[in-house]
């Protein structure tokens, strides 16, 4: 009788939502996280996507394998033979950071080839590109110069352009989307504020809206914000503020909400013509000011219609933007290290050894390669995600702040092997801006601290669990059958996850399948025995923390870690079967899944330490639990033959090299850095045979012990070397020393002075 009374409490659902769920209901009111209204408008804007399936506890790998893995039409790839290519030979990046600006000439091919005009549509004027052809564009841009990238980038990305293809009016698309691809108006988008950085809610920019003499609606706005790229120099300033209707006269209530408007930059009142300084990278980064600026209601980014939608707008915007600009850059930084890193490695000797022998440098050579794979494999996949159509913020959030703090630990790395090189700038050295500029790109676009802590998981566990959300949605509008229906399917997901992580944990996932055999199943069935554990952990921080989840950063953070590095373990097997299971590639993707799954792994050791459980069950986590992680590790970073094998394989003059780093800026006039060290590189290469024969030699005593500059002559008159092996290695000896030169200049060169040369009279 008693198993008939249970079965008929928690079976028949109407009894059950009586006695059970109203009571559950009513506790999780007072236990679930508070969600604002911005919060909710976040967590609303755009789709899930394969962040659901890695939540779920039980990917379909074999489902996610089909994810598309795109590729650039013939139009798009002639755009980047053809115009990109002429744009980036007009830029000479040391001579825009002596004379901090773009040449004439790069502005005017900017606006003729629609270099603004990438994501608008034809029937605008615009070039319609794809998400990978928009992010090819901008990482070889980076590999040139960043600010010529970042002039680029900005238009592109969140600004009036993405907002009025989306949310314009007829008209406003009409009267300004051609304009904007053709250059004729510049765009920016002021946003932050002194008070509102990452917390853009707490903007004080305010419009107040009016009845004119005439009749007609107006807006008066009055604003102060900075960090906006291209004001001093737009024509089109968008602007997000908040609105107020004190007279009611949208019948919306006095507070409409914030608001995005486009405003002519000569409007009257408007401020712009100042400059920041942003670690010396010389793009217009700008502060903005409005004074009583008026301005018709039509201003407004979907007209009347699209009053206090500005928040929906700009999160839908970014969850799309921040998946292509910023890790398009990032990779463009990548292959630029990758090419320079791996040559000066072979080309710099210490010791009668090029450095690149050494382990010490092949550490940090095999990092850079790695994350260059790791960060081309996930580009790709996200875009594959965005020119689907889909907009998951989650994933765009993860691959914004991914990609920049790896491509960050490259450049670091890059410059610890450049040495005295790498801090030496001038026309040679290709390295030391990158270096300096990576902080910025860790900053903009939602801040890189708050988007792990807050948006990478915080917005995760909420949109891609499947019953978390549907809980809450159904707690705030009080429907207690949306609640029984989804709190039982949350209590069945656990057990069944608790059940599932228990047993891939015992047996080393081996009990998950694999859509591949080989070596590389392994980590199909490890990421599998990761989502299992993610799901079961994520429920009980959820469940034991509430909604102070949110406030417990570190823990927020380690659980984004764990998020963040199953798609970016995923995107490494994807591509490695996207671009047709090429063997030579095996050592890179080795690397990349360890570490990633080392990543998760110091990611879960940091949550069970630190995870409060209830009174009495803590030590559970810091005690057994650890001690079991511990002994029954995911696994470590790669060995050291995986990581000698990469610095050995980017150091080798070939195709895989040049598959690797493909997609970057290669300057074909006298002179450039690149082009000097890539024939070096190559001289050095083809005479490493004749080198070893020299070496030979040397160690048999049949040459004395000296650099082998010194005794090419005497090889040749002993014919331990031939003619021609001797012009060679002279050459590359020659290429050697002038690729290793530094810039130097006299006073006042370095102060900038200006030194008038005198002719004198014989």
């Amino acid at each position: 009788w008693a198993y008939l009374a249970l079965a008929a409490v928690f079976n028949v659902r109407p009894i059950r939502r009586l006695l059970v769920t109203s009571w559950a209901m009513k506790l999780m009111q007072g236990f679930m996280p508070k969600i604002s209204e911005t919060e909710r408008v976040a967590l609303d804007a755009g789709v899930v996507w394969i962040e659901k399936d890695l939540f779920s506890g039980k990917p379909d790998f074999k489902k996610l394998l089909k994810e598309p893995y795109p590729h650039l039409t013939r139009e798009e790839q002639n755009f980047l033979n053809g115009p990109v290519e002429r744009l980036c030979s007009l830029v000479d990046d040391w001579k825009v950071y002596q004379s901090k600006e773009l040449p004439s000439e790069a502005w005017d091919l900017l606006k003729k080839e629609k270099f603004f005009g990438m994501i608008i549509p034809k029937e605008y004027g615009g070039l319609a590109f794809s998400a990978l052809a928009h992010s090819e564009v901008i990482m070889k841009l980076a590999g040139r110069s960043l600010p010529l990238c970042i002039t680029a980038m900005v238009p592109n990305s969140l600004g009036p352009a993405e907002l009025l293809i989306h949310y314009g009016t007829a008209e406003q698309k009409k009267r300004l989307l051609p304009r904007l691809a053709a250059g004729e108006e510049i765009p920016c988008f002021a946003l932050t504020e002194p008070q509102a950085g990452s917390d853009a809610a707490a903007m004080q920019a305010n419009g107040v809206l009016f009845k004119g003499d005439d009749g007609k609606l107006y807006v008066r706005l009055n604003w102060n914000k900075r960090w906006i790229t291209l004001a001093s120099i737009s024509t089109l300033l968008g602007l997000a503020f908040k609105l107020k209707d004190p007279d009611n006269l949208l019948g919306k209530g006095p507070d409409v909400g914030i608001t995005c408007a486009l405003i002519p930059s000569h409007t009257k009142g408007v401020v712009v013509g100042r400059r920041h300084d942003p670690l010396g990278v010389p793009f217009y980064n700008c502060p903005t000011q409005g004074h009583d600026v008026v301005v018709p209601v039509d201003c407004i980014v979907g007209g009347i219609e699209g009053a206090g939608k500005g928040w929906k707008m700009l999160m839908e915007c970014l969850a799309a933007g921040r998946g292509i600009s910023l890790p398009g850059q990032s990779t463009g930084t990548a292959k630029l290290a990758t090419r320079v890193a791996s040559a000066h490695a072979s080309i710099r000797k210490q010791f009668g050894v090029p450095i690149g022998h050494f382990e010490g440098i092949e550490e940090p050579l095999a990092r850079i390669g790695g994350f260059n794979y790791l960060l081309e494999a996930a580009r790709r996949l996200t875009c594959g995600a965005l020119d689907k159509g889909i907009k998951p913020p989650v994933i765009t959030a993860m691959a914004k702040y991914n990609s920049t703090e790896l491509a960050r630990r490259v450049i670091v790395d890059t410059m610890d092997i450049m040495g005295g090189q790498g801090i030496s700038r001038g026309p040679r050295n290709l390295l030391a801006h990158h270096y300096m500029a990576s902080p910025i790109s860790i900053t903009v676009e939602g801040a890189n601290i708050m988007t792990r802590t807050l948006i990478i998981f915080g917005q995760g566990a909420l949109r891609a669990h499947p019953y978390a959300y549907k809980e809450v949605a159904a707690v705030k509008k009080g429907d207690l059958k949306e609640f029984d229906r989804n709190f039982f399917g949350h209590i069945g997901h656990v057990v069944e996850n608790l059940f599932r992580s228990s047993l891939l944990s015992v047996t080393r996932g081996w009990l998950a399948g694999s859509p591949v055999g080989g070596p590389l199943g392994t980590y199909y069935r490890k990421l599998s025995w990761v989502s299992a554990s993610f799901a079961i952990m994520a429920d009980l921080a959820m469940g034991v923390l509430g909604g102070t989840l949110k406030f417990r950063e570190k823990i927020t953070g380690r659980f984004a870690d764990i998020l963040s590095w199953m798609y970016y373990g995923f995107a490494v097997l994807r591509r490695y079967e996207a671009e047709g299971r090429k063997k030579e590639d095996l050592p890179f993707v080795h690397y990349c899944a360890q570490y990633a799954l080392h990543q998760i792994q110091n990611a879960f050791d940091g949550i069970y330490e630190n995870l409060d459980a209830p009174k009495g069950f803590g030590w559970v986590f810091s005690g057994p639990i650890r001690w079991w992680s511990h002994l029954n590790t995911l696994g470590d970073e790669a060995e050291d033959k995986i990581s000698h094998r990469i610095a050995h394989l980017i150091q080798k003059d070939g195709e895989q090299r040049d598959r690797m780093t493909e997609g970057i800026y290669y300057p074909q006039g006298e002179g450039e850095a690149l082009r000097r060290i890539e024939i070096a590189f190559k001289a050095v290469k083809a005479a490493e045979e004749t080198e070893k024969k020299v070496r030979k030699a040397i160690k048999e005593k049949k040459l004395r012990k000296d650099r082998i500059a010194n005794l090419i002559e005497e090889a040749l008159q002993k014919g331990i070397i031939s003619q021609v092996e001797a012009a060679n290695l002279k050459k590359s000896e020659d290429l050697r020393r002038d690729a290793i030169t530094v810039d130097d200049f006299s006073q006042d060169e370095f102060l900038g002075r200006k030194v008038e040369v005198v002719a004198k009279s014989a």
